[in-house]
């Protein structure tokens, strides 16, 4: 298999509309050239940036509310965090990522891209919590869901939600998770499947929709 950039497969323009498709586009480019060359995706993705990472992560805005402001935790080369941007300008973005070279790399991207729905932040989620609040969290091969819930929730206000990318291993990482679920406080948790038609296979995604974290401390009163 080459290593170079395939055209855009013909569904691509259905998902990606009016500006969005020019900066898609860009982005693709974005991908293939500077972040393979500083680490961000492996050459043998390149052929694959459509279908696997872009187009992929697209679909995951039919989950996402409008309006709302979402956090991309642990964003790495902008997936999903930079794509939904592009899709859906009504969002409102954050790209938090620890590692300075990717957020270097991730407002390099913001910049050519034009987007003024995003801010890229360096830190690490734990450093937010009682700072910032957000609507939506996602997350994208970060961690396993319960770690993933324990970055999360604090920054989900109530009926907040966390929307993590899992794949074929969505229904295993949610059971596996159900300890770390029920000490979280969470609403519900249910997968949902989303890109029929447009990616083969659909997307999975775990959505856990925040309640009121216990209040364990509180309930401990001075004699």
């Amino acid at each position: 298999m080459s290593d170079e950039l395939l055209p855009p497969p013909d569904i691509a323009r259905e998902v990606f509309v009016g500006e969005a498709w020019e900066r898609a586009n860009a982005f693709a480019e974005l991908l293939a050239g500077p972040g393979v060359v500083r680490g961000l995706l492996g050459p043998r993705e390149v052929p694959r940036i459509w279908d696997r990472h872009l187009l992929n992560c697209a679909v995951v805005e039919e989950a996402i509310s409008e309006g709302v402001r979402l956090v991309d935790i642990g964003s790495g080369a902008g997936l999903p965090g930079l794509v939904l941007a592009i899709v859906r300008p009504d969002l409102s973005v954050t790209l938090l990522e620890p590692l300075l070279r990717r957020t270097v790399f991730l407002q390099e991207c913001v910049d050519t891209l034009k987007l003024d729905n995003v801010e890229v932040l360096r830190g690490r989620a734990e450093e937010l919590v009682g700072k910032r609040e957000f609507d939506v969290a996602c997350a994208r091969a970060v961690a396993p869901l319960d770690r993933l819930l324990k970055w999360a929730m604090p920054l989900l206000g109530e009926g907040g939600e966390l929307i993590a990318m899992k794949g074929e291993r969505a229904a295993g990482e949610l059971a596996e998770a159900e300890a770390q679920l029920k000490s979280s406080g969470v609403r519900s948790a249910e997968l949902v499947t989303v890109g029929r038609g447009k990616v083969e296979p659909p997307a999975t995604l775990v959505r856990v929709v925040a309640g009121r974290a216990p209040e364990r401390g509180r309930r401990r009163r001075r004699r």
